[in-house]
């Protein structure tokens, strides 16, 4: 989820436990803790979206390679 759409979508109050000391420190530099914990759970979100992606497609990936270092990229004949 983008910055953008998150501040669209629907908010819910959430209870989360913190280190204290990050806290007083973010609150100390008037860090909004929502926003900023809302945007590292998007990022830890899409971070295991990435890695499963990749995991679900580590066979199509690696034939391809495979095919790439036999018969090298199909189109390079047209590009030179």
């Amino acid at each position: 989820m983008r910055a953008a759409e998150a501040t669209k979508s629907t908010r819910k109050p959430t209870n989360l436990s913190l280190d204290s000391a990050l806290l007083k420190e973010a609150k100390a530099l008037g860090i909004n803790i929502s926003r900023a914990a809302e945007a590292g759970i998007a990022e830890a979100v899409k971070r295991h979206k990435q890695e499963q992606w990749l995991k679900e497609n580590a066979s199509a990936l690696a034939s391809s390679n495979a095919y790439v270092e036999t018969n090298g990229l199909p189109l390079t004949r047209h590009c030179q």
